[in-house]
């Protein structure tokens, strides 16, 4: 079927089930970033291929929402004859429907796609029209996709504690501990990245990122029922698991939420979708909305997951340095396009012979498509390289030891004096990132701000938030905490920052019709001591963990303080350093004049 004709057979259905309207976000039963080929429901209706939307279909209008990351994109994917296109967070599913909705309609929903909280604020919005928010037990665009790929039944892995640093015991101890706490007799565990930290074990059921479906419910002890598809799980990890760990088939996960009565069960109310809320308060259980315990506790981390990142790091970074100068002697004699080198830079990571997966789909784009800051590239829009571009590669790997994420820029032969300007403009946004000394507990929210103010001097900003937190082995993606300011794509973040974070630092630039620009590090947040400053006032810094050269031909020196240049010059002789050694004739070669002090 064609999108207008999936569009159409989902409003006949939403008529049989006497609907007059549902909503499509786009995530999974476990409130996921990155979901399944089962979950991709906005994508199979729009064609959108973005990682963030919701959709919401009517009997006379369909509106599709995205962030400023995509603005670009949606246009280019979704068709304007069949959709409207409404940004967020100017705009709200809420809002919209609020002014949408038809007088006295019923706007479907699945409960297992949506948390309580947009439950309640939706179903108040819709009000006001005297309509009401209904809850489906079988979502709709499932009897329609007939070709609807089933869950991945691959098996789970062990990550051994010598990579995870700290056993599933200790882990769960700490949960007991937090249990006991809270006055909390269990809670329940729903995001998939948590519960396989909390067990240390990984999966292969969502592209690029290492986890397994399934649910988890940690009692006051310790003790765990872990629900999962049982031919999911082999004699090895039934070892590794072991006794205080109790294996239930995934599907009995609904039923066992309504066994709880009279007991104080937690669950987190950003992660655990409102179905399992229901449950919980139909089977007679106090439910306590609180923060997955995992969720801070695997944002700081341990001294072995932090080894295991620069090792990755390194790796990384030497394969990205054979690629860049892979482009830079290779494009500009034609014949390359984005397929093709994103198939390039994916043989460089095979080569170092510890590469499991990419973290996320690669993001090639040259010239226009570089302003689209999640450009994903197909057979349909592979473009060729070639001289006058800007090509932006952002890219990473999944290994054994670390997860890597990584943003640079090479000109396709000379570039103009804006595209230098602009670039250096971004670079003094990272660098002002990289060198902040921030109190203990200052918020990203309060950071990102400096990234922006070389880019807001010349008029100009960028439509994301400036850094993401990321896994060790796990989610490229991953919370709680985030820079970004209340106007970006996710709202302000106020999570404080913590001695053993990582965020990445990617301010960017885009110009519709012409390029992208984007530098990527990754950071460790480390405590760090002012010579002068107050004894008893814990700073915080942060540590440069990813190493490639940033590209010098777009770097314009007289934009630059002397700080700022003298930042740049010391991080490619750390570059030079550290990855130097890896690399050998011509890539050796090509390091050094990459990694020379600034002219």
């Amino acid at each position: 079927m064609t999108h207008h004709a999936r569009l159409a057979a989902l409003r006949a259905e939403l008529a049989r089930a006497g609907l007059d309207g549902f909503v499509v976000p786009l995530t999974d039963e476990h409130m996921s970033e990155y979901v399944g080929g089962y979950a991709q429901r906005l994508g199979w209706l729009t064609g959108f291929g973005g990682s963030a939307g919701t959709a919401v279909v009517l009997g006379e209008a369909a509106a599709i929402f995205t962030d400023g990351r995509y603005t670009l994109q949606v246009r280019e994917q979704v068709s304007a004859d069949d959709w409207s296109y409404v940004a967020v967070p100017q705009d709200s599913v809420a809002g919209w429907l609020a002014t949408h909705a038809p007088q006295g309609g019923r706007i479907g929903y699945d409960p297992w796609l949506h948390t309580s909280a947009w439950v309640a604020d939706t179903a108040t919005a819709l009000a006001a029209r005297d309509a009401t928010l209904v809850p489906v037990a079988a979502n709709p665009i499932d009897a329609v996709w007939t070709d609807r790929p089933a869950p991945s039944p691959a098996r789970l892995t062990p990550h051994p504690d010598a990579q995870a640093g700290r056993s599933s015991a200790a882990k769960r101890a700490d949960i007991a501990d937090w249990l006991a706490a809270n006055r909390a007799d269990a809670v329940v565990l729903t995001a998939l990245d948590s519960i396989a930290w909390v067990l240390n074990v990984r999966g292969s059921d969502v592209a690029h990122t290492p986890v397994a479906l399934s649910y988890a419910i940690v009692g006051s002890d310790g003790t765990t029922d872990l629900f999962v598809a049982p031919d999911k799980v082999d004699d090895a990890v039934r070892q590794h698991l072991g006794n205080a760990v109790r294996l239930h088939d995934r599907d009995a996960f609904d039923g066992a939420l309504r066994t709880h009565a009279g007991r104080r069960i937690a669950a987190d109310p950003e992660r655990a979708v409102a179905a399992i809320f229901d449950a919980l308060a139909a089977g007679g259980a106090t439910v306590l909305p609180l923060r997955d315990p995992a969720v801070l506790a695997k944002a700081l981390k341990n001294p072995v997951e932090v080894a295991g990142h620069r090792a990755a790091s390194l790796r990384d970074g030497a394969a990205l340095s054979r690629f860049l100068r892979w482009v830079e002697t290779e494009a500009v004699h034609g014949g390359q396009t984005e397929l093709s080198a994103a198939a390039r830079l994916l043989e460089f990571r095979q080569a170092t012979g510890c590469l499991l997966d990419t973290s996320f789909d690669t993001i090639s784009a040259t010239g226009a498509h570089g302003a689209s800051p999640h450009y994903h590239v197909t057979e349909q829009s592979n473009a060729p390289l070639v001289p006058g571009d800007l090509f932006l590669i952002d890219s990473g790997g999944q290994y054994a030891d670390g997860t890597t994420d990584v943003t640079r820029v090479v000109p396709i032969g000379a570039p103009t004096a804006e595209m230098r300007d602009r670039f250096t403009r971004v670079l003094k946004g990272h660098i002002a990132i990289a060198t902040a000394i921030v109190p203990d507990g200052t918020c990203g929210a309060q950071i990102d701000a400096f990234a922006r103010r070389p880019l807001w001097e010349a008029g100009l900003d960028f439509a994301h938030g400036t850094g993401h937190g990321i896994g060790s082995y796990l989610s490229v993606h991953e919370g709680p905490q985030r820079i970004a300011s209340p106007n970006y794509p996710g709202g302000a973040s106020l999570e404080p920052l913590r001695a053993g974070m990582m965020l990445s630092n990617e301010p960017g630039y885009y110009k519709a019709g012409e390029y992208g620009i984007r530098i990527e590090n990754l950071l460790l947040t480390v405590p760090v001591t002012v010579p002068g400053g107050d004894p008893d006032r814990q700073m915080l810094g942060f540590e440069t963990l990813t190493f490639a050269p940033i590209e010098r031909s777009l770097i314009d020196p007289s934009l630059l303080t002397p700080a700022e240049r003298a930042w740049t010059d010391a991080y490619h002789a750390d570059v030079l350093a550290r990855i130097g050694p890896i690399l050998a004739g011509e890539d050796h070669a090509w390091l050094v004049s990459k990694c020379a002090p600034l002219d």
